[in-house]
């Protein structure tokens, strides 16, 4: 099946696995968010298939500003439901490849301290995975 993005869904995509990434980072913020940060995206560099292509373009037009992690989760949360929604209606191997890619990025994020991650870091884990599975 043949995939045709707006720019608009690419700009979903993006702001949802970036954001991801950025929600990780501020979950860790006691920790090593800059640690997080890196390892997450490392992990969204490395994704391939036409996740890997949109996540490679400049990230025009995606807004990751917020004044708490509340904003920032508003905007994500959300992003994440409605990647997903779009890739499943469009083409499910490619929502199956996204949900991993953003999986492994905030698994990769989660995983800079030994040992199971600090209790507000596996509870964002809970709500980005949520957020990827409420489509």
């Amino acid at each position: 099946m043949s995939l045709t993005l707006t720019a608009q869904d690419k700009i979903t995509m993006r702001t949802a696995a970036w954001g991801s990434v950025s929600l990780m980072a501020a979950a860790d913020a006691a920790g090593k968010p800059h640690r997080a940060a890196t390892h997450g995206s490392i992990a969204l560099a490395s994704a391939t298939g036409l996740t890997g292509h949109v996540l490679a373009e400049w990230p025009k037009g995606v807004n990751l500003r917020g004044k708490s992690v509340a904003e920032l989760a508003d905007v994500v949360l959300p992003a994440l439901t409605a990647a997903m929604s779009l890739l499943n209606k469009q083409d499910p191997a490619e929502a199956v490849n996204f949900r991993r890619t953003v999986v492994v990025a905030i698994e990769a994020a989660a995983r800079t301290h030994q040992g199971d991650p600090r209790p507000p870091v596996a509870e964002m884990l809970r709500k980005i995975t949520a957020a990827l599975d409420a489509a």
